[in-house]
């Protein structure tokens, strides 16, 4: 059994989520899924899979949305 506390939100802030597993490795595929969703975990992939469209057609495949200079979607940088 583990638990979860997510901050943040207005209407619940101080909510928990209990999450119970029959055994270890099922509680360890839980949290690595629960990373596999992070912000952080998308935004590195959103980056590589950029870089790699980017090497392939040479164009910036974020360009067309007009956010291709964005900070956040850089390489090296951190939110």
């Amino acid at each position: 059994t583990f638990s979860l506390s997510l901050a943040g939100f207005i209407e619940e802030p101080e909510r928990k989520y209990c999450f119970e597993c029959d055994s270890e490795e099922q509680c360890q595929e839980w949290i690595e899924a629960l990373k596999r969703a992070s912000y952080e975990f998308m935004r590195r992939s959103l980056i590589f899979y950029r870089n790699e469209i980017q090497k392939m057609t040479g164009k910036d495949p974020l360009e067309q949305y007009g956010i291709s200079e964005e900070a956040r979607f850089q390489l090296g940088t951190r939110k």
